[in-house]
């Protein structure tokens, strides 16, 4: 796809992309895409399949206590637990703010680990990694921000998501429909937004603005951007996913950059039909 070339343009030191279909064809990459790269943020829509694989397999209930009292899986996994950021203290009570929380996937974690008795990052490898043959996948630390993956392997994660074989497709769609509708909050990196629809582990673009994806993203879109210069996007309508991974920290050039690529990509894929 030459829509991927433009990471050429972004100033970035490494960058490489990749858009895989829904049926799990591979339309086009550029870039290292062996290339091992911090996640950041998209650490968490791996640590959240991994989640719900040990929904399914019966060791967690999504609606069973877990984090601050009232707080459920589903709350941790949505970031309507009450947690703040980056510190374990309860900010407001569950289920009544969209409160984007590391801790508090660092605590569904623990609660998981608990569960199993598998440490989480193992967890992880065993339920998601492994299965996938993401072999350069790695997450050593926090489930919220401490993955290091390539282009390459999140393509095989891509394509999962699109179509399971891990998860009940029924579970996979009920982690990219919004969780707890209506509610405000902060979308890192791009300000206050009402509504700010989140899924299962998984950010929902629906009317969002401003936002990390395509001004022609269909509201369906779903996926995760990353403080490292990472993103993830899956758009149902569109029929496609799209991997792009930097080593340059997030800021006003990705900001400038991404939203023309993914319209540049997603107007690429219209065109080939």
């Amino acid at each position: 796809m030459q829509s991927l070339a433009l990471i050429e343009n972004w100033p970035v030191p490494t960058a490489a992309a990749a858009v895989v279909t829904s049926d799990g064809g591979l339309l086009g990459t550029h870039g290292p895409t062996a290339h091992r790269f911090p996640l950041a943020s998209v650490t968490k829509p791996l640590a959240a399949y991994a989640a719900l694989v040990a929904y399914e397999e019966g060791a967690v209930e999504l609606d069973e206590p877990a984090g601050p009292e009232g707080s459920t899986v589903r709350h941790l996994l949505a970031h309507t637990s009450g947690l703040a950021f980056d510190e374990h203290r309860v900010t407001a009570p569950p289920g009544t703010r969209r409160l984007y929380s590391n801790a508090g996937f660092e605590v569904l974690g623990d609660h998981i680990a608990k569960a199993t008795e598998i440490p989480f990052p193992e967890y992880v490898r065993q339920a998601v990694l492994e299965p996938l043959g993401m072999t350069s996948t790695t997450l050593e630390g926090s489930p919220a921000k401490d993955g290091v993956s390539t282009v390459d392997d999140l393509v095989r994660f891509a394509a999962e998501v699109q179509v399971p074989r891990l998860l009940d497709p029924r579970t996979v769609l009920e982690a990219q429909s919004v969780v707890h509708p209506g509610l405000k909050g902060v979308l890192p990196g791009y300000g206050h937004q009402n509504p700010n629809d989140w899924g299962l582990g998984f950010e929902i673009r629906d009317s969002k603005s401003p936002h990390w994806t395509g001004l022609s993203s269909s509201p369906a879109t779903f996926g995760h951007f990353g403080q490292s210069g990472t993103f993830l996007w899956i758009d149902p309508v569109a029929g496609a996913a799209c991997v792009a991974l930097t080593d340059r920290a997030f800021g006003p050039w990705a900001t400038e950059a991404w939203t023309p690529f993914t319209d540049a990509v997603l107007a690429e894929l219209a065109a080939s039909r």
